[in-house]
């Protein structure tokens, strides 16, 4: 079984995938380290500021293909992280899709507005970020705006982080 774990900055990727992890003995991966490593190693001349579209079209080809292996070789994998493309189904043939599940998570408005100080005291439960200046209420507004529109646009149900966080992504930890 692959996990793909997706959504806005701040949604709690990471730590529904340390969840899983916990809960399945799953590795994960997570595509923001797999991105730095690429950049600090010179392999791009991308850089962390590098936007969306052009990390995503660099890294997903190959975190696809890390999931074509992982599906062929019969391993479980988690893979975590915001590069993942909205039409990201259309890279399988239906005998992977059979053996993928994805979540798109997406914090509602007024959650984020309800639970601002929580959302930036958790934002380091899992990894400690070095900057996290940029993670204000607007910044997550806009954001999850954005991946919500995503979601629309492709016809992705999202997870929708409403009122209580666990409650909101129980539906991810369930086999």
């Amino acid at each position: 079984m692959i996990i793909i774990i997706t959504g806005a900055s701040h949604a709690g990727k990471t730590a529904l995938a340390q969840k899983l992890l916990e809960k399945y003995n799953y590795p994960y991966l997570c595509v923001d380290h797999l991105k730095m490593g690429l950049i600090r190693s010179g392999y791009t001349d991308l850089t962390p500021l590098s936007n969306w579209d052009e990390l995503t079209g660099y890294l997903w080809p190959v975190v696809r293909e890390m999931i074509k292996t992982a599906i062929e070789n019969e391993q479980n994998l988690i893979v975590e992280g915001c590069y993942i493309p909205f039409d990201w189904a259309a890279s399988f043939e239906p005998v992977y899709l059979k053996q993928i599940r994805y979540f798109c998570l997406v914090m509602s408005e007024d959650y984020i507005t309800s639970h601002y100080d929580d959302i930036k005291r958790f934002s380091g439960v899992i990894e400690q970020r070095l900057d996290d200046s940029e993670c204000t209420p607007d910044f997550l507004l806009k954001e999850n705006r954005a991946v919500a529109e995503g979601c629309r646009r492709y016809g992705i149900q999202p997870v929708v982080i409403d009122g209580d966080y666990f409650t909101s992504i129980s539906q991810c930890c369930e086999k």
